[in-house]
């Protein structure tokens, strides 16, 4: 009798050592896989909820967040019909919920589409803009062009069209320093 409970005493602890193991184990690779998610896999699992932004020199910025590219978001928002964010230029974000989009490859398409691109379809649709600095200076107008680390902003009084009457002048803006474009509508 007594050899049975000391082998059941042995088996007993040496199961409990096993899963002591196994949920420490468990928890260091939980840690070690978010120290590898980004602020962007937070925000992805986001898409379609509302989200509130502390935008470096644009303050508080709230909206439904669209989509998440690299190094931007675009958030819709009851102000502005949409509103494309440099995520270099925010500090906090409010409204996440427990879920994270898993690290996973973007693709050469998505990886590719970084701000100056989203930039440069702004440009394109010749849309009016405001765009806020990281130093909370305020401009309006619309993108005449995207370099490679540059924006070249026509300024014009809002919900006026770009015409060459209109513009006040041009202004060279550099991509770092953007906190956030709105569109303006007309």
């Amino acid at each position: 009798m007594r050899w049975e409970r000391l082998f059941a005493d042995l088996e007993a602890q040496a199961a409990a050592s096993e899963v002591a193991e196994f949920e420490a184990e468990v928890m260091e690779r939980s840690r070690a896989e978010t120290g590898r998610l980004r602020l962007a896999d937070r925000l992805r699992s986001a898409a379609g909820h509302p989200i509130v932004l502390t935008v470096q020199g644009a303050g508080t910025v709230a909206g439904t967040l669209g989509r998440v590219g690299a190094g931007w978001l675009l958030l819709g928002a009851a102000t502005e019909p949409e509103i494309l964010v440099s995520l270099a230029a925010v500090g906090a974000v409010g409204g996440l919920g427990a879920a994270t989009e898993a690290v996973r490859d973007r693709g050469l398409v998505e990886g590719a589409l970084d701000l100056r691109k989203a930039l440069r379809g702004l440009a394109r649709d010749r849309s009016g803009v405001r765009m806020v600095l990281t130093d909370g200076t305020v401009f309006d107008g619309t993108l005449d062009r995207v370099g490679a680390d540059y924006v070249e902003l026509a300024e014009h009084p809002t919900g006026e069209s770009r015409r060459s009457g209109a513009v006040r002048s041009v202004r060279s803006v550099a991509i770092d320093a953007i906190a956030l474009v709105a569109r303006i509508q007309r």
